[in-house]
């Protein structure tokens, strides 16, 4: 099985959840975001690093109102640059490092709660790659079992056809994304999904999650 990898630690590492704004408790809503084409601009192909990545203008101040409402933040995101071989996990590291602090910068509650990706090439058929589900699936169960006390051990964790989530598990959650991968994870994984044009990102959508 070709697990999703996660932004600078172990898959099954603690995760620490912060508080969500204006809310007592999370009531289990996740906003599974793709990254290019949804927050950031992505008109040139790949980010190839650092340099190339320009978050849309007042992502923050979206990305903080979803929090406000209630949702738990995940990014999703094919990677295949470090399956072609053209560039390692340590630059991504510093893709993601740069959003993370931009986006705080731009909000201080624009808090991504999980980054995952999927290093694999396309001819890897890897679970863990766009339009398979296998991100979605593992970042519902990372944040469930965390929020509800328990530990990421591997016993805790169901992969691939194995996995079954509560019926009402995604009742509240939405996928955004720019493409046919995107909408084919959401709907594998059976959460609504909603496409942006890809030239303004979640700002194209976001009134039809709040």
């Amino acid at each position: 099985m070709l697990l999703p990898h996660r932004h600078r630690a172990a898959l099954l590492d603690p995760l620490e959840l912060p508080p969500l704004p204006g809310v007592d408790e999370w009531d289990g809503r996740l906003a599974y975001l793709d990254r290019d084409g949804v927050l950031n601009d992505n008109d040139e192909g790949y980010v190839n690093s650092e340099a190339d990545f320009f978050l849309f203008n007042g992502i923050a101040d979206l990305v903080a109102s979803l929090r406000i409402s209630g949702y738990r933040i995940v990014v999703v995101t094919n990677q295949s640059p470090i399956g072609r071989g053209w560039w390692g996990h340590d630059r991504l590291e510093g893709i993601h490092d740069l959003m993370i602090s931009e986006l705080l910068a731009g909000n201080e509650l624009a808090v991504i709660d999980l980054i995952l990706y999927s290093p694999y090439a396309p001819s890897d058929q890897a679970w863990s790659r766009k339009p398979c589900p296998g991100m979605l699936q593992v970042a519902r169960q990372l944040l469930d079992l965390t929020a509800a006390g328990q530990q990421l051990v591997e016993s805790n964790l169901l992969y691939g056809p194995e996995y079954s989530g509560k019926p009402d598990a995604e009742a509240g959650s939405v996928m955004v994304g720019d493409r046919d991968s995107d909408e084919g994870a959401a709907a594998a994984h059976g959460v609504r999904f909603l496409r942006t044009p890809g030239d303004t990102g979640l700002a194209a959508v976001i009134d039809h999650m709040l």
